[in-house]
């Protein structure tokens, strides 16, 4: 069977990696630097687009980061990461961070983002995704918002037309 044909649940792609906020991870504030934490979520997406594919694959975008309240030298990072939709060689990654105070029992969401990644043969030529399936409720509304923002993304890339945006237009007819 050819491996594009594979449809995978997100669960098969889901991804959940942990990081330490140690002194080399701060800023002079002794919080955790934003290039750092980017640095973690490329990794964690990169993992569970990884596991949906089964290659090897690269960075082709990610949507805005913004960062919400401090994560503090101490706190454990909690990034996870599954991928939200497959195209036809790219995938989209749906990521959260949580960061966590460990002796306080303080938890919060500091950041969520979307990657996208883009799978690789052995020659560095893109190729075919197995198609996902959601299940749950949530997975459904983020798999039916992927082609919206993937839309959007290729729009400002110049890489699509306006008018040629059926899931964006339809938002607003």
């Amino acid at each position: 069977m050819n491996d594009s044909k594979i449809i995978r649940n997100p669960s098969h792609s889901r991804t959940i990696m942990n990081e330490m906020i140690l002194p080399n991870d701060t800023n002079t504030l002794q919080n955790l630097m934003g290039g750092r934490l980017l640095h973690w979520m490329d990794i964690a997406a990169a993992i569970a687009a990884q596991k949906h594919s089964g290659k090897t694959v690269v960075t082709a975008s990610v949507d805005s980061v913004s960062f919400g309240k401090s994560i503090k030298l101490g706190d454990v990072v909690t990034l996870q990461a599954e991928v939200s939709r497959a195209f036809n060689t790219s995938m989209e990654v749906y990521i959260k961070v949580w960061a966590e105070n460990i002796p306080t029992g303080e938890s919060f969401l500091s950041n969520e983002a979307y990657f996208t990644f883009v799978a690789l043969d052995r020659n560095g030529s893109s190729v075919k995704v197995p198609e996902l399936a959601p299940e749950t409720e949530e997975e459904v509304k983020r798999y039916d918002g992927a082609l919206r923002r993937r839309q959007l993304r290729l729009i400002l890339a110049g890489k699509m037309k306006p008018d040629d945006a059926t899931e964006l237009k339809a938002l607003f007819v």
